[in-house]
């Protein structure tokens, strides 16, 4: 009797993050280009054209060219980007991750190796051990990598020379050692010719231990996310209005545990309690009563409280840990060197806010495991141990448990220009409250300034883009208004109005900001342009001293929220057209009753 293949469902087999790493042209991209091939997992049509690619160019074929997609990397011989391939083995599924050796490419090799659970990383028995070598056995350090094999390649360079492997591993073995990272394995191979890649090399016998294939059948998969205590990173908050519909919905991607339909959960950093309601899940016929690790959905409470993007979501028997000061290891990109009393925006999971390096504990050469020679200062490549200091607290994970919130990047200006592990979270230092501001000024108070003005007092503050857009449309918002009889101020802030830092402290609400309270309580219609990447939210405009009622709008040239009162608009429309859009929303707001 023929099987019903419609009621046949194998069983999902295990799947295994694996990176390979190494210095530039010690041949990563042609082990794992060599492994799909003798594994079966290349498609026949695929290898042929990068054959043909190949003779057009007039170069040998390698197997490198199976992953360097890149017309650049072809060309220049160097992986540029991580490259991600599948492939099956006898035990397991994988996804191997080609990293980039090069040193100027370290930031894409970060970013692949960040999305791993185990390593292979690949030394040239001709070369020996180089600098990159040991930058990135550091780094996978740094990054929480604990399985790692080693793989001394181009063995056929050499004359599968015995004494020239073992003298590549005990040299590499003793500097792994001093980082506590213990290799599951050196193995002798041959990327190019085959030899103990997936099967036996008959030119060394003399190495007994495992193929590169058989030592990752051995790796040991992480538990699945879905048994983890639960993390739910908020993305966002929506608000419909239509229909009489009342729900806020708060919307994000569990990054692990699972969550059922009447669980009590806890917002983090706030603390504020309540239950599920309702789990929502996007064009479903129902509403689903579970959601678990990898779904992105939203939720329904029984209670409303306030909670925001950067917020995680938990249950209290398993709390993430809660402070503004953090022990981090971290590995620097950015051109000029990290320094005290700099501010850098701080990324973990939703999270964004500002922070600085409150003391250095420890910075060194990763390429020499040896004091960097200055303690001031984190140079481009180096790595530290130091001590941050963030404005507000965060709710995060130590990386070695949870590496979804015990990994963070850290960004100087524009540009992704470090980042790190949580070792270990501090007790939160003091933070000094802001100035206080207060609308109790003599008997004549806001609103009767407002009944005699005819309008509301609004404040609405525009983020500057790189173009100047934001102080364009503000000249361009205040003309009008004035024109029509509203009682209107124009504030621009530059970057030191916003943020004053000193050593050891972030002090953001100076007395600019009390200059908008100050006109605001006067009545007045508050444009004020923010400077571009100044971290500058809605909570803390609404948390401004004497503003608690005052309509607290934001405009925005990037991003994708557009709630109530954060308006995003898309820079390449005219100025005409930006400006009917602001005076759209903003007029309901001035209406007295409103």
């Amino acid at each position: 009797m023929p099987m019903n293949l419609t009621t046949f469902e194998a069983p999902a087999r295990e799947q295994l993050s694996l990176v390979i790493v190494g210095h530039v042209d010690h041949g990563k991209s042609t082990l794992v280009g060599r492994m799909l091939a003798d594994t079966g997992s290349i498609d026949p049509g695929r290898l042929a054209r990068v054959k043909a690619i190949c003779e057009r160019q007039g170069k040998r074929f390698e197997y490198a060219f199976l992953l360097d997609a890149l017309e650049a990397e072809q060309a220049q011989g160097i992986t540029i980007d991580a490259a991600r391939c599948f492939f099956h083995g006898e035990q397991r599924d994988y996804i191997l991750i080609d990293a980039p050796g090069h040193i100027e490419f370290l930031k894409n090799m970060i970013s692949g190796a960040a999305r791993a659970e185990a390593a292979i990383l690949l030394i040239d028995a001709e070369e020996g051990v180089q600098e990159n070598s040991r930058r990135h056995g550091y780094l996978l350090s740094l990054l929480g990598i604990r399985q790692v094999v080693v793989a001394v390649n181009k063995m056929d360079r050499i004359g599968y020379d015995q004494a020239v492997f073992d003298r590549v591993e005990r040299e590499y073995r003793d500097f792994l050692g001093q980082i506590s990272v213990t290799p599951a394995a050196f193995i002798p191979v041959s990327a190019l010719e085959g030899g103990n890649v997936v099967t036996r090399s008959a030119p060394m016998p003399w190495y007994q231990g495992p193929t590169i294939l058989q030592a990752m059948e051995r790796f040991e998969k992480e538990a699945e996310p879905a048994d983890q205590p639960l993390r739910f990173p908020v993305q966002d908050v929506y608000k419909f209005n239509r229909a009489g519909d009342a729900r806020r919905i708060i919307a994000g991607r569990i990054t692990s545990g699972t969550l059922r339909t009447g669980d009590e959960v806890v917002f983090l950093p706030s603390g504020k309690k309540t239950r599920i309601k309702t789990i929502e899940a996007f064009n479903a016929d129902a509403l689903p009563g579970t959601a678990q690790a990898g779904q992105s959905v939203g939720v329904t409470m029984t209670e409303q409280i306030y909670a925001s993007r950067g917020d995680v979501m938990c249950h209290p028997d398993r709390p993430l840990q809660v402070s503004n000061r953090l022990r981090v290891n971290l590995v620097w990109l950015g051109r000029a060197a990290l320094r005290a009393g700099q501010v850098y925006k701080l990324k973990l999971g939703t999270f964004s806010g500002l922070c600085e390096v409150e003391r250095f504990i420890e910075v060194i050469d990763a390429s020499a495991l040896r004091d960097s020679g200055h303690e001031d200062r984190v140079e481009r490549h180096e790595v530290a141990e130091v001590v941050l200091r963030l404005r507000d607290p965060i709710a995060c994970d130590l990386s070695h448990e949870f590496a979804d919130t015990g990994r963070f990047v850290l960004v100087d200006g524009y540009d992704m220009a470090g980042g790190g592990i949580i070792r270990e979270v501090l007790s939160a230092g003091e933070k000094k409250g802001p100035v206080r501001w207060t609308s109790e000024v003599g008997s004549i108070d806001r609103r009767l300034r407002e009944t005699r003005q005819g309008h509301r007092a609004v404040v609405v503050a525009l983020h500057e883009d790189l173009e100047g857009t934001a102080e364009s449309l503000a000249a361009a918002i205040e003309e009008s208004l004035w024109t029509a009889g509203r009682h209107v101020f124009r504030l621009r802030f530059e970057a030191v109005d916003v943020i004053q830092p000193r050593p050891g402290e972030l002090n953001l609400r100076t007395a600019c900001f009390g200059r908008v309270a100050a006109l605001a309580n006067a009545g007045q219609v508050v444009l004020a342009t923010i400077p571009f990447a100044a971290s500058v939210t809605q909570q803390d405009v609404l948390r401004l001293p004497g503003l608690e009622s005052v309509p607290c709008a934001q405009v925005r040239f990037r991003g994708d929220r557009d709630d109530a009162l954060d308006w995003v608009l898309d820079p390449a429309h005219g100025e005409r057209e930006l400006h009917e859009e602001v005076r759209r929303r903003l007029d309901p707001l001035l209406a007295l009753g409103s």
